[in-house]
């Protein structure tokens, strides 16, 4: 283990999150040789999805490859906000009604995990404190005050522009060309959060199964036959919830999600002065930036959670976090000589539409894609999922969509994220250049 220099004598390579809330395996429960509703992945979605049809009389039993919470659920950021980032490409008046309807539903995937929090009383350090959108140049500036109306009247967001000398009072750096604050908008502890997701089913007697990879999964009569790694199991209906780490037995679904590694750091506790005078507000931050960055206070306002797209590709935290330790000390100077903690990574799954899908494909459900917006998310996808597979939802989510994009130059190896990245920080200089 490494430390010296930016690392603390204490550096973990783990998650921050699992010094309190660190998911485990448990008591490993048998697979059963049949079920109603089988759910594929063990995060937010599949915990959630289980949660609602348990709800509406619909017993599920959720696989999980490691177990429930390993993956991108306990290790994200824990920002919170409804309808920011969806539907960038939905743009111009002939998109209108389209990116409206995006935005409805996200920002009611906001008010579901709030409501889930109170409903379940969760302790995930839920602070309500909205975030920060910085301009990484103008002409983002002026794009943000493009969206500003829309995301009022559609998102609910609550959002205003806040202008480069005005933006000290959002944070205390000059490194952005102003911004955009989002009222409605959030931070949680994300290991808490679906602790207490899978706290709720564990109390409604819902069949988790960790350390049980599906391995292969095919038609059985009306159903499916699952074959995993501890046993086979025939279900009625399948919900696909594997986001970024799905894999080759559902080879129709890898080839629509593209897996990228986001990669966190962690500081040490700061004194209260600097740590209170860095985000006057406590909102949680992000830059427009292709390559960008997304960063908030811990729970108890003495760490600096920083995390963002430090390398494309394949690569250790061990190697990612002095980058962004420099990304992190070039925004907020005043925190050179604070030491790193913790440094980890999870992967996030983009769509080439940059949607997030949910729906049915061949008889098979599947809720995904939530290109960096997991927390409410794929929270909201697994539970109206849940609504499609028991026929109740009264009407149709805008998430669920008749085409879920591939690409031809695509099969579920992301070889070319390389190259894209390359092609990010280039446009970047080139924005950041232009003003």
């Amino acid at each position: 283990m490494v430390s010296g220099g930016i690392f603390h004598s204490d550096f973990q390579l783990k998650p921050f999150w699992w010094d309190e809330a660190e998911p485990t395996a448990g008591d490993l429960v048998d697979v059963p040789k049949e079920a109603r509703v089988a759910i594929i992945g063990g995060g937010y979605a599949g915990i959630s999805a289980a949660i609602e049809l348990h709800d509406l009389g619909i017993e599920a039993v959720v696989l999980d490859a490691e177990f429930p919470g390993f993956g991108g659920s306990s290790r994200s950021g824990g920002m919170v906000s409804g309808g920011v980032a969806v539907g960038k490409r939905y743009t111009g008046s002939e998109n209108a009604e389209r990116l409206a309807a995006l935005y409805a539903d996200a920002a009611d995937s906001f008010s579901l995990v709030e409501n889930l929090i109170a409903r379940e009383k969760i302790d995930c350090e839920w602070t309500r404190t909205g975030r920060f959108g910085g301009a990484w140049c103008s002409s983002h500036y002026r794009k943000l005050a493009g969206k500003i109306d829309s995301l009022n009247a559609d998102a609910r967001s609550e959002a205003w522009l806040l202008p480069r000398e005005r933006q000290r009072e959002e944070i205390a750096s000059d490194y952005y060309r102003g911004g955009m604050v989002i009222g409605r908008a959030a931070h949680l502890h994300p290991a808490k959060y679906f602790r207490g997701l899978l706290q709720a089913a564990i109390r409604r007697g819902i069949t988790i199964c960790a350390r049980a990879p599906v391995n292969t999964l095919s038609r059985n009569g009306k159903g499916w036959k699952l074959s995993t790694g501890r046993g086979d199991l025939v279900a009625g209906d399948v919900i696909v919830t594997t986001n970024g780490y799905t894999g080759s037995a559902t080879p129709a679904l890898q080839r629509r999600v593209l897996p990228v590694g986001s990669y966190i750091i962690a500081t040490e506790e700061m004194p209260e002065d600097l740590a209170f005078s860095l985000f006057p507000n406590n909102r949680s931050i992000y830059d427009t930036r292709r390559v960008l960055t997304y960063y908030r206070m811990s729970g108890n306002r003495r760490r600096l959670i920083f995390g963002g797209r430090a390398k494309f590709g394949s690569y250790t935290p061990e190697e990612t976090a002095p980058i962004l330790y420099r990304f992190m000390t070039d925004r907020l100077p005043q925190l050179k000589g604070v030491r790193i903690t913790h440094a980890w990574t999870g992967n996030v799954a983009f769509t080439f539409d940059e949607v997030p899908h949910m729906g049915e494909m061949n008889g098979l459900y599947y809720a995904m894609g939530c290109n960096g917006s997991g927390v409410a998310m794929m929270t909201y996808l697994g539970t109206q999922t849940a609504r499609k597979l028991a026929g109740v939802a009264n009407y149709k989510c805008a998430f669920d969509a008749p085409v879920f994009p591939d690409h031809w130059a695509y099969r579920g190896n992301p070889w070319f994220v390389p190259w894209l990245g390359r092609y990010f920080r280039v446009r970047d200089w080139i924005d950041r250049q232009m003003g």
